[in-house]
């Protein structure tokens, strides 16, 4: 868990912020993140007909809404599940719709000067993901996989036959 003069410093430090009606959402989180889970991007707006604290991390994007009678609601998507996200902007208020595949989130009444960060921090985020787990991938790729691109690699002419073997001695001394 994380202290919540923390996580206060690190919305602090965001350059847009909008957390509109939603201090007993952001006194939860200290609850609710991880020690390794960072704040990219905060916003507050409507779902559901109540106001939700939205929160962009490396990792998921909570929806938060602490009533007085039910309690907390916690909604959250984890960034590898988002297909899509779409931003609305209007004269003074926006929206940003999120799709995981299964479902919908569209959260209305947005600040609009809150719309584009929140929503490039999810991109962001996304992106992020998926280039870990592009090189997770490489990583885990066996040593007889590793061989097959090195040799398709020499009959192309892009790896000579000496560095060929140089490389495939490192590949098969691991």
């Amino acid at each position: 868990m994380r202290k919540l003069e923390d996580i206060k410093a690190e919305i602090q430090a965001l350059p847009t912020k909008d957390m509109w009606g939603t201090k007993k959402e952001v006194k939860e989180l200290s609850n609710i993140l991880n020690d390794d889970e960072h704040i990219k991007a905060l916003c507050s707006g409507i779902l559901d007909g109540n106001t939700w604290l939205i929160v962009c991390t490396e990792k998921r994007v909570l929806f938060l809404d602490k009533g007085m009678l039910y309690g907390l609601k916690q909604r959250e998507t984890p960034i590898e599940k988002i297909n899509s996200i779409e931003q609305k902007k209007g004269l003074l208020l926006g929206g940003v719709a999120i799709w995981d595949g299964a479902a919908k989130m569209e959260i209305t009444n947005i600040s609009k000067e809150a719309v584009s960060p929140f929503v490039d921090a999810v991109h962001q985020q996304i992106e992020s993901h998926k280039a870990s787990s592009t090189q997770a991938g490489y990583a885990n790729s066996s040593a007889a996989d590793e061989l097959i691109k090195l040799k398709s690699l020499m009959d192309s002419g892009a790896l000579s036959k000496e560095e060929f073997e140089a490389e495939k001695q490192k590949i098969l001394s691991r």
